[in-house]
């Protein structure tokens, strides 16, 4: 016997509902040393060469959870470091067994023990051997030029609507903003995404940063993904990332960003689009690129100068070291 289609309906609804409250719910951890076994070997991996005779391997291992990994081996080196998005590169899928993580790869295999992933061929000779690294941003820490206006320094919150310290110097990620506004500038910003293996996509450390609160720079724990617009460093719905610059979930990455905002005339009609350049982790991820449209989540363009916007997304995403240069 058939249920009427409403109750059917109703179910369905209900069962989405509940799939989406579970991935809501993911365990996120915001401190390393109870993060578990599976952050000790997600992370960057790099070939180390003796003899500069070819660009060296790099890897990501990204954590899914429950000691199961996603493998990406970049042929040139790590993103932004030699490998870029129409070099070589291939994935697999693996899991920890006895404190050995084991990848099935096209040609071969990778295992991971020790802080060390040794690529194998068929026959189990070793070709390749790469380290783990811990890359750090070369902006990390930047101080504010003469004359910036510091929004964050880890003292107060005071200088946002809505803002909240949390960890003792951290601003949370809360969709406040800035009771400052600002027309051009450049912007510093440094952020932190948690460790969520069990997470996937939207649900997994998602943030914004809004320059003017009309524009936003995607934050989320994209680390070794694509690199789409609306992941990390992406200008969501306008355009993905020259290159993925996402480092591994807990650490602290950058933002640098350089902002001209649309032009209008008297009658307040757009005559000229806004335009940024947006360094992550210090790599150029868009270069002048053209603002054509605002994107969702805040404001509407418009003449007026406007806050900085920082976007919660139900995930424990915080920021530090925020500062803003007007220009004149």
């Amino acid at each position: 016997m058939f249920a009427p289609r409403h109750l059917l309906l109703l179910a369905l609804t209900t069962c989405l509902s509940v799939a989406a409250s579970t991935a809501c719910k993911a365990q996120a951890f915001t401190d390393p040393e109870k993060a578990g076994p599976d952050f000790e070997v997600q992370g960057e991996y790099v070939e180390k060469l003796t003899v500069e005779a070819r660009a060296p391997h790099g890897a990501q291992v990204i954590a899914l959870g429950d000691g199961k990994f996603d493998l990406v081996i970049y042929q040139g080196g790590l993103p932004g470091e030699g490998w870029r998005r129409d070099d070589g590169m291939e994935k697999a899928t693996g899991e920890s067994k006895d404190s050995v993580t084991t990848f099935k790869t096209k040609n071969g295999t990778a295992t991971i023990k020790g802080g060390v992933l040794t690529l194998a061929d068929a026959d189990g000779n070793k070709q390749f051997e790469l380290t783990k690294v811990v890359r750090t941003s070369p902006t990390l820490g930047a101080k504010p030029p003469t004359g910036a206006s510091v929004l964050f320094d880890g003292s107060s919150a005071d200088n946002f609507n809505n803002g909240k310290i949390v960890e003792e110097n951290l601003l949370g990620a809360t969709n406040c903003d800035s009771k400052q506004k600002f027309g051009d500038h450049s912007l510093h910003i440094e952020f932190r995404t948690p460790f969520m293996p069990q997470a996937r996509g939207q649900g997994r450390g998602n943030s914004g940063v809004y320059p003017q609160s009309r524009y936003e720079i995607q934050v989320l724990d994209s680390f070794g993904l694509d690199g789409k617009d609306n992941e990390c460093g992406g200008i969501y719905s306008i355009n993905k990332p020259i290159v993925n610059m996402c480092y591994p979930p807990l650490s602290w990455q950058t933002y640098d960003i350089d902002f001209t905002a649309a032009r209008y005339d008297e009658g307040g009609k757009k005559i000229k689009n806004g335009r940024i350049t947006v360094r992550h982790n210090g790599v150029v991820i868009h270069d002048d690129q053209e603002l054509a449209h605002g994107t969702p989540g805040r404001h509407p363009e418009g003449p007026a100068p406007d806050a900085l916007y920082l976007q919660d997304h139900g995930n424990p995403v915080v920021f530090r070291n925020i500062w803003v240069v007007e220009k004149k």
